[in-house]
């Protein structure tokens, strides 16, 4: 129970400091930043799938399925906003 109280510590002030970055930042670098964190979102949906195919027990199991739902909704969206951002950049063509 201790060890569940210190991840949950961990989490939870993990997610104050990120939403306090994260609305630090001027909205005309959240695009470039995110295109940037792709890589590292990469780096979590494969940690994610770590997790979830360990079957240490089932709620593991489950929020591994959970957290690799969601690690690839954010690469996913990452790239598609990228992808957005350049293609703004480039003229139209006829």
């Amino acid at each position: 129970m201790e060890a569940f109280v210190a991840v949950m510590t961990i989490f939870v002030l993990a997610l104050f400091v990120g939403f306090e970055l994260i609305n630090k930042v001027p909205p005309l670098l959240h695009t470039p930043l995110m295109s940037g964190a792709n890589a590292i979102s990469g780096i979590t949906l494969v940690g994610t799938l770590v997790t979830a195919g360990a079957q240490l027990t089932l709620l593991t199991t489950i929020l591994g399925f959970v957290a690799v739902a969601m690690a690839t909704a954010n690469v996913v969206g990452g790239f598609l906003v990228t992808h957005r951002m350049v293609s703004m950049f480039h003229g139209r063509r006829n």
